[in-house]
């Protein structure tokens, strides 16, 4: 498929650019990090001046900031526990809306969706599998290795069992990051490529205009779909974070 003699080219949004560079330009300063600075940045923005006002009745704001708030903290206390659910919530409650803005900023144009690629997501699962490993030593000790051994297994069968409980423990790495990466991937190359079909129909002459506004329609549509699997995402690599800390402070 091309656009006035040239292939569209679906993968070139996820290519880095640098804007900047550090320590005698040894260290490059991406949109990537741009993207994840703005991440950042804009969760404590939302926080700090949704609460701020500290009204009775509370303004939109306020009222998006509490609503954040209390659905993170419900989920991380109905999934890990009452008082390891208050220590584990500001974890939990960055890493969702990091992600959430990550996987939703790059709808707009000229914006980056650093979630597409599978160095940021397998980071970040990496970081939960350390924490939740972490954790799990520290309120546990040595017992923490019995989570891999399965209770009422004839002694056996563990040989086999054991590698298969290490194998799947450790592919919560590839659960975590593929999942995320795999999902913004394929949207965005859907917005790509229904977009370019837009712009190649239109300027093709007035017979194609009425599928061009049809492409049109549909890539309004696959952005409704991005905005909704841009939270879901988000959503359950947070739910599945509180999961994992539930079986590492549980042992079960």
């Amino acid at each position: 498929m091309a656009s006035k003699g040239h292939a569209i080219d679906v993968l070139g949004q996820f290519q880095l650019h640098t804007v900047g560079s550090f320590i005698g330009r040894s260290v490059d300063f991406t949109q990537a990090n741009l993207m994840m600075v703005f991440a950042g940045a804009l969760t404590l923005a939302l926080l700090y001046y949704g609460s701020k006002p500290r009204a009775v009745v509370p303004g939109r704001l306020q009222a998006a900031a509490e609503l954040c708030y209390d659905f993170v903290y419900n989920m991380c206390r109905d999934q890990i526990g009452e008082e390891d659910g208050r220590k584990f919530f500001p974890f939990v409650f960055t890493l969702l809306f990091f992600i959430l803005i990550g996987n939703a900023v790059g709808i707009w144009p000229y914006a980056f969706t650093f979630t597409s690629h599978i160095a940021v997501t397998f980071a970040l699962a990496l970081l939960v599998m350390v924490l939740t490993t972490i954790v799990g030593l520290g309120r546990h000790g040595w017992h923490f290795f019995s989570y891999f051994v399965p209770q009422g297994v004839p002694k056996a069968l563990l040989p086999m069992l054991v590698p298969i409980e290490v194998l799947s423990y450790f592919t919560r790495l590839i659960s975590l990051s593929v999942r995320l990466f795999a999902n913004m991937v394929a949207g965005h190359i859907m917005l790509e490529l229904f977009g370019a079909f837009v712009v190649g129909l239109a300027t093709a002459g007035a017979i194609y205009w009425g599928l061009a506004a049809v492409s049109f329609a549909v890539d309004v549509v696959i952005i409704g779909f991005e905005l909704l699997v841009a939270t879901l995402q988000a959503y359950v690599f947070a739910l599945l974070t509180c999961i994992y800390l539930h079986d590492a402070v549980h042992l079960h």
